[in-house]
């Protein structure tokens, strides 16, 4: 199993429009980030993880042209609105994509996209989308799927264990039933906002506080805002956690 981490950023990317800080100026390629996304590949089989802002210029950049399935972390617009960009894989594969997420996603992405589920003959061409409701573990092309609830602010959203790693982006903290879902991960996937804290977001002392208690083997960082520089900022982290950067590719064995 491998994971592409197709987008590291938070809500705004990184360059931030109208901002001239050392980040957003940086030349280096790993302080430019897309909206957080992954896709888990086993196989022959594609997983996408959020569909976000970015994602048409994140499958030509990652040459990804096939989606078997979507799975959805919540309904925030960072990492659902680049759902229209789906319907290309629809006409690629010849057939709809299931969908998965929590029915507060579901119902979400059916008022904002109502298009997408409406018969209307003045509709052009739309993406095909089969909707279902995640609540419990799943096996899906071979692999073990767990949704695992954590907070978001005030808000509870969803993560994903799939096999021995784990997908916690937008992460604020995390409910004691979650922690023994995550127990002998090999690689945890969690996001890190900014060196300084934040009400719905850990901290980059946080998100590494995090995996240690979950004694997680490999850490990558990600949902990463212009706070955070690639290089500078990478001297300070412990052995076994890195920051993501868009394209990162993770072996899980």
């Amino acid at each position: 199993m491998k994971i592409r981490i197709l987008g590291c950023g938070t809500s705004t990317g990184v360059p931030v429009i109208g901002c001239y800080c050392d980040v957003c100026a940086s030349n280096d390629p790993k302080n430019k980030r897309t909206r957080a996304s992954a896709v888990v590949t086993s196989g022959d089989k594609n997983i996408l993880i959020d569909t976000s802002t970015d994602l048409r210029a994140q499958s030509l950049a990652n040459n990804i042209e096939k989606i078997d399935a979507v799975f959805f972390t919540h309904p925030h617009a960072d990492h659902l609105h680049g759902i229209d960009d789906l319907r290309i894989f629809n006409i690629i594969q010849k057939g709809a994509i299931p969908c998965y997420a929590d029915e507060r996603t579901i119902a979400r992405i059916k008022h904002l996209f109502e298009y997408i589920f409406a018969s209307n003959e003045y509709d052009g061409w739309k993406p095909r989308l089969l909707l279902s409701a995640v609540n419990s573990s799943m096996k899906l092309f071979g692999l073990d799927i767990t949704p695992v609830p954590i907070y978001h602010g005030r808000g509870t959203i969803l993560g994903y264990r799939i096999n021995d790693a784990a997908y916690l982006t937008d992460c604020s903290g995390v409910p004691e039933e979650t922690l023994e879902k995550l127990k002998g991960l090999k690689v945890l996937i969690v996001g890190a906002l900014r060196k300084r804290p934040h009400p719905s977001h850990f901290s980059m002392d946080q998100a590494i506080e995090f995996s240690e208690a979950v004694s997680a083997k490999t850490t990558v960082l990600t949902h990463l805002s212009h706070n955070i520089d690639y290089v500078k900022d990478s001297v300070a982290l412990p052995p076994g956690v890195s920051f993501a950067y868009d394209g990162m590719e993770i072996e899980v064995l």
